[in-house]
């Protein structure tokens, strides 16, 4: 019999915008505009567009009325030390109140619509506790590969607790934590996948560069 997919109200999606800005100048990232739109209310927009997720969140740690402002609730990390995506992921696990979370970064605003929907697909037929996107990216000479793209992953919200002892065993990297759990991997490289779906803005110019791409 085949499994049961996942309905969306029980996905809750996070948008991570908790980083610290630092290629950016210091900038909080979220709120740097993508085609005149703040980026995590970009994210929250396709999030909402694809129809795949129920409640939504950001996780932030400055400007939080800003984000507040986006009528969504506002999830800071544990502590203000800017501890990564993971500490997003924490915050998130410990704040939803459904039995999946989904993470998506705000610098990457082409993310596919259906994002969710492959996840959790994968995630139920393989009975896997996380399933993560994989890209293509090019390498130093030009040639695509796929990569994980670990920050965009769906989990079940039970992996709190796994979660909280890799931090507190002094665990930092999104790809240890998340491979350690035997993830469902989702290929995103079919023909009518966007070639720059997962392409993350880390500087103003990346970002506008890709604005300008996409125009």
């Amino acid at each position: 019999m085949a499994p049961t997919l996942v309905d969306p109200h029980n996905i809750t999606g996070l948008i991570l915008a908790g980083g610290r800005g630092s290629r950016m100048g210091g900038l909080d990232k979220g709120l740097q505009t993508f085609s005149g739109t703040p980026l995590a209310l970009h994210a929250l927009g396709r999030l909402r567009a694809g129809g795949g997720v129920g409640p939504l969140a950001i996780n932030a740690n400055r400007h939080l009325t800003d984000f507040a402002a986006f009528g969504v609730p506002v999830w800071p990390d544990a502590d203000a030390t800017f501890a990564g995506p993971l500490a997003g992921f924490l915050a998130g696990l410990t704040r939803c109140q459904t039995p999946y979370l989904l993470t998506v970064p705000c610098d990457a605003p082409l993310f596919p619509l259906d994002l969710p929907q492959r996840l959790a697909t994968a995630l139920q037929h393989q009975s896997a506790n996380l399933a993560l996107a994989m890209a293509p990216e090019p390498d130093a000479q030009g040639q695509l590969h796929l990569r994980l793209q670990p920050v965009f992953c769906l989990m079940r919200t039970s992996l709190l607790p796994s979660l909280t002892h890799f931090l507190d065993q002094g665990g930092h990297k999104v790809q240890d934590w998340c491979t350690g759990h035997s993830p469902a991997l989702v290929r995103f490289d079919e023909p009518n996948d966007h070639p720059q779906a997962f392409f993350n803005a880390n500087t103003l110019t990346e970002l506008h560069q890709l604005e300008n791409h996409t125009a």
